[in-house]
């Protein structure tokens, strides 16, 4: 795996992926997101597929997931991030609690590098889901 982050002389950097992709981020916000909200979405996106990918493996009839993630920060340089709350929004048809509840403990504690990561690193992270009943 393997990103290559380059400056543009200004306050933008343009990452791209070794799969191809381009994000710019930007201390400012005025063309991009910020590199610890990067972080977050990474691990939004890291959490989110294993939670659907075990969901659809256990035919449950998901139709949406989003992940909001909140995030607290200290105060020290570095600031790092001291607390991450996941709270999943998981949309579908007959959608069983124990299964979303499965599937989002599952990828807390065995499949989400991201999250095991962090929580490695020190980070206290915590989650939650509401199901919404789709016709």
């Amino acid at each position: 795996m393997s990103v290559r982050v380059g400056w543009d002389g200004d306050d933008r950097f343009k990452a791209t992926t070794g799969s191809g992709f381009d994000i710019v981020i930007d201390k400012d916000l005025q063309q991009g997101p910020r590199p610890m909200e990067l972080m977050l979405a990474g691990l939004g996106g890291c959490t989110s597929v294993d939670v659907v990918a075990i969901l659809r493996k256990t035919r449950q009839d998901v139709v949406d997931c989003v992940a909001e993630i909140q995030a607290e920060r200290s105060d020290d340089v570095p600031s790092v991030f001291t607390e991450i709350h996941v709270k999943f929004v998981v949309s579908g048809r007959g959608l069983k609690p124990a299964a979303v509840e499965r599937a989002v403990r599952l990828s807390a504690e065995q499949y989400c590098s991201a999250s095991i990561m962090l929580e490695r690193g020190g980070v206290k992270i915590s989650h939650s889901f509401e199901i919404v009943e789709v016709e």
